[in-house]
């Protein structure tokens, strides 16, 4: 007799409250999830490399459309377990001009606690979470590693939290 095994659960579930964290981002400066809560909601993008195919073009796209991202009421942050000082070459060749945070140290800490740290590889998976003004997870979606976002989508349920009463 054959069992199979479950299929790996990824990531956290919606309706729960956000793991807040602090991460430093491309400057050096640090950036923690719940210094949005009560005034905007948060798209958190894991990313598994800076510098990969895949990663540029989404992340060039958030940049393309960055004012749709960041308004009054929204926050877009990127998170990588790539180290500060690879994120802020990254963000300097591809003109990124909105936090990309380092989760490199203790290494993947902050994409472990989100359910989405590859231990086989060392990164973090492909993922997305919109955490409302309240710090709860609303939405959350998980590509495999080389299938890029769709970014209407990632708008579409970043505004509907935004809209949530605070």
């Amino acid at each position: 007799m054959t069992t199979s095994a479950a299929p790996e659960r990824v990531g956290l579930e919606t309706g729960v409250p956000a793991p807040d964290f602090t991460l430093q981002d491309q400057f050096g400066q640090e950036v923690s999830l719940s210094d949005y809560r009560g005034s905007k909601a948060v798209v958190v993008l894991f990313y598994p490399w800076a510098f990969s195919g895949v990663c540029t073009g989404e992340l060039s796209g958030v940049r393309d459309r960055l004012a749709e991202f960041l308004t009054f009421d929204t926050e877009v942050l990127a998170v990588s377990c790539d180290p500060m000082f690879s994120l802020r070459t990254f963000a300097d060749t591809d003109g990124l001009n909105f936090p990309l945070l380092s989760d490199f140290w203790p290494h993947g800490e902050v994409s472990r606690a989100y359910g989405v740290f590859d231990e086989e590889r060392g990164v973090a998976r492909r993922s997305s979470y919109v955490v409302d003004r309240q710090g709860v997870v609303r939405w959350a979606v998980h590509h495999a590693i080389p299938d890029g976002r769709d970014l209407d989508e990632h708008l579409r349920q970043l505004r509907a939290a935004a809209e949530l009463p605070a």
